[in-house]
């Protein structure tokens, strides 16, 4: 079972793991209520900018049509500030979850700017190998040196050529997006595609596939391949979208019947069965042999969670040592 368990992140993700906002409140944001959310308003209305009860997908395209190069620096700008400052509570959180319940030959592809899912991986680095994570539209919290093509935080230094790391660019919410015009961008991609292709489990978890995201679906759907290539692969939505849109917008990602949906985390195969998602779903569909629940504690503990999640881990560690 070396097949991997892709999880693919939108805004909704985001604002499911932090319903409460941040460490100090702080809004996670969707693209129907950033503009308010990110205290946008002045720099728009200082434009003649009609922007009230607009997505900000629609405004933001429109200004980039319209070639108002001052504005789009300021909002960038904004933006940029808005999500750098965000931070993670004290207390577990599903993203934490997330990383604890997959494993290194699995991945994470995140659209999300916030630096919250790089911060998690962060602090649960020192205890478990987690999965490899991309960020398909950049992120706030890393920079990158485009001489050496290394990635890390943003405050820090460049581990070959010693030079300060520049900001990692964000791609903004336009028709049109050059994901090859990039190369960190485009390396992205490229390994979320190969993921993709041999994955077992697809997790798609709050991304609703926007108008301008076009680009990217086709991306996904490249790297997917043919539906009639999945029939013993398994697609999972965790979104609180009506069932029937979700599974109509996702239908290139379905084969079959197999595929569930979800409203939450916790009812998740991820949830269910960490770090065994792959040989839960082979035990019971393919071999019709039962595979009892493990679910995740309901704990904000972090020394009950990782007791919990140890036995996991010290076995995957010695089926390694075995081979």
């Amino acid at each position: 079972m070396g097949k991997p368990h892709v999880v693919i992140l939108g805004a909704g993700a985001s604002r499911a793991a932090f319903p409460k906002g941040d460490r100090v409140g702080k809004k996670l944001p969707l693209m129907n209520d950033l503009i308010a959310t990110c205290g946008l308003e002045q720099s728009l209305e200082s434009d003649g900018v009609d922007y009230k009860g607009r997505n900000f997908e629609i405004v933001f395209s429109e200004l980039h049509a319209s070639g108002n190069i001052a504005l789009i620096a300021r909002l960038e700008d904004s933006l940029f500030e808005y999500f750098r400052t965000l931070e993670l509570p004290n207390s577990p959180t599903i993203y934490d979850l997330l990383v604890m319940s997959l494993r290194p030959k699995d991945l994470i592809a995140t659209f999300n700017w916030d630096p919250l899912l790089w911060l998690a991986m962060g602090r649960n680095h020192q205890w478990t190998r987690g999965p490899t994570v991309v960020y398909l539209h950049g992120n706030t919290a890393l920079g990158y040196c485009p001489k050496d093509q290394r990635i890390g935080s943003l405050e820090r230094r460049c581990s070959v050529c010693g030079d300060i790391f520049t900001r990692c660019p964000l791609l903004y919410p336009i028709s049109k997006k050059d994901y090859a015009d990039d190369p960190y961008i485009s390396n992205a991609w490229d390994v979320l595609k190969s993921h993709l292709n041999h994955a077992y489990i697809l997790t798609i978890f709050g991304y609703s596939a926007p108008e301008t995201d076009a680009e990217a679906m086709k991306y996904l759907r490249d790297g997917w391949g043919p539906t009639h290539g999945k029939r013993f692969s398994q697609t999972e939505i965790i979104d609180i979208v009506d069932p029937n849109e979700l599974q109509s917008a996702f239908r290139p990602f379905i084969h079959s019947n197999h595929y569930e949906v979800h409203s939450n985390f916790r009812e998740s195969i991820l949830a269910h069965y960490p770090r065994r998602s792959c040989e839960a779903l082979w035990s019971m569909f393919m071999e019709n042999h039962p595979y009892n629940e493990i679910s995740i504690p309901e704990t904000d503990d972090w020394n009950e969670l990782r007791e919990w999640f140890n036995p996991f881990i010290r076995a995957e560690a010695e089926s390694e040592t075995e081979r």
